[in-house]
């Protein structure tokens, strides 16, 4: 009789290749909050709608995948609460309640923990697969932020996708791609260096 073992352990994520020390996941954390920051900071207002297109998702996207679920939702929570209490890092240098768009602040916290999960599970590895974990992630993202988006202004959900999403779409997508190719093509590097 031949026992098989499984390995169930999650598959590591580009972040674990650091010694895990607490030093480590702050900085890891603090840096990554950082990066959403000044990705915010790439903002363009468009003037049918309260919600700017901005370069933070992007950075949600690569933080998640690259940190694991815990220190993900650790930095975007950081970034969110650090603004709110008045750090001007959210986009065009705004701190504060925001408002309209304060349902993507809180999607970007669940985005970037659904991304490490799935990194910590392999998602990160191949093109295809990180490419439709970000597109996951977007999804998530969106489902948090156009129902608020429709509350807070008092329109229609339709009307909120019509003001909060559609229009970003195209741009999303561009986001997710670089993303989708920038963590298999690290792991690659990681693989290259190791064999070396």
């Amino acid at each position: 009789m031949s026992i098989v073992t499984v390995n169930t352990a999650p598959r590591r994520v580009l972040a674990d290749l650091l010694p895990r020390t607490v030093v480590a996941d702050i900085l890891l954390v603090v840096g990554a909050a950082g990066l959403v920051g000044l990705l915010a900071q790439i903002s363009i207002h468009l003037s049918f709608t309260p919600v700017p297109i901005t370069g933070q998702t992007l950075g949600v996207l690569l933080a998640g995948s690259a940190l694991g679920w815990r220190r993900a939702g650790l930095s975007m929570a950081l970034y969110v609460v650090a603004g709110l209490a008045g750090v001007p890092w959210f986009a065009s240098h705004a701190s504060g309640y925001a408002g309209a768009t304060f349902g993507y602040l809180l999607g970007f916290i669940a985005a970037g923990m659904l991304l490490g999960w799935l990194a910590s599970r392999g998602s990160d590895r191949t093109i295809v697969r990180s490419a439709l974990a970000m597109l996951a992630g977007e999804v998530l993202l969106y489902l948090i932020a156009v129902p608020w988006l429709a509350v807070d202004l008092h329109v229609s959900l339709a009307k909120a996708f019509t003001l909060g999403m559609w229009p970003f779409v195209a741009g999303d997508l561009i986001k997710a791609g670089i993303a989708g190719v920038a963590l298999p093509s690290t792991w690659r590097l990681v693989d290259r260096t190791t064999k070396s």
